[in-house]
């Protein structure tokens, strides 16, 4: 009884359902029941999401929502449901709300008191991180790379000084920028990629930053990556002045505040922030 009440579909809740991200079969029975007994789809593309629910044999309506219209569209979604709709809320592939407006929405419902059901299935960051050989104790996802240049710097400095597995979604029009970027600080480690993952052109290479890059730069881009990067060893020598206030200035010639700039050293280097304080303000002559 318990578990057939845990499958029925109810009113006045959003469902976030993970569909496939290649192969049809990595759609769950449940995901199945869900998007057959829902009122009402979100689709981050309706075209998508409708061809997938034909070959699924499913029949819903569908409404749009995604990143440039989710402020209008949100608000309309939490007062439909808030009305005794259900709603199930997909991405193009792949669980929503990782990377994905999904996010957004599971946000605004909440805040609105409405129940959110997490109806779990594929993830290719997930799907890439077990099968790249490279710790999974411990991981962070990087999602996809800001595009502008302070940002995006910003973010590569992270990463390069990250001791945890880094997961990094990439298109292919972006990869060879990406691959160049990422051996630029972070040469010598380990990286897999991961192409086109549970679909027919599935492919996995095992390889260093250094030479993706050099792969990449004759080999043309196709499909979706995700890209699993080693973490920095402690074997690796920190790419970091060893003067704590060129350190920090550093820091703030890349365009952080001085605080920040003072955290992000305390963090690269291991220590409390106070000691860096103390030092840097010292130097200062503060």
């Amino acid at each position: 009884m318990e578990e057939r009440e845990r499958n029925a579909v109810e009113k006045g809740v959003l469902y976030v359902v993970a569909t496939p991200i290649g192969n049809m079969g990595d759609i769950t029975e449940r995901a199945l029941k869900v998007l057959s007994g829902v009122d009402f789809i979100a689709a981050e593309d309706t075209r998508k999401t409708g061809l997938l629910l034909s070959r699924l044999g499913i029949s819903a309506p569908l409404t749009s929502y995604y990143e440039h219209n989710k402020y209008e569209k949100g608000p309309k979604i939490v007062e439909r449901i808030k009305n005794g709709e259900s709603c199930a809320v997909v991405t193009d592939a792949g669980t929503p709300a990782v990377s994905d407006p999904g996010s957004d929405l599971v946000k605004l419902c909440s805040e609105h008191g409405i129940r959110t059901v997490p109806i779990p299935g594929a993830c290719a960051a997930i799907a890439a991180l077990v099968v790249s050989t490279l710790p999974t104790e411990r991981f962070v996802f990087e999602g996809f790379l800001p595009t502008d240049g302070k940002n995006r710097k910003k973010r590569l400095e992270e990463i390069g000084n990250e001791r945890r597995t880094v997961v990094i979604y990439e298109a292919p029009h972006r990869l060879r920028t990406t691959l160049k970027d990422i051996s630029s600080i972070a040469s010598g480690r380990r990286l897999t990629l991961c192409r086109e993952l549970t679909k027919l052109n599935e492919e996995i290479i095992k390889t260093t930053a250094d030479d993706a890059a050099k792969l990449f730069e004759e080999k043309e881009p196709r499909g979706e990556f995700v890209l699993v990067l080693q973490g920095r060893t402690g074997e690796e020598k920190a790419d970091y002045p060893d003067d704590v206030r060129e350190h920090v200035d550093s820091l703030i010639k890349a365009g952080l505040g001085r605080m920040d700039a003072i955290k992000r050293a305390a963090k690269e280097r291991g220590v409390p922030k106070n000691v860096i304080y103390t030092e840097y303000s010292g130097k200062d002559g503060e």
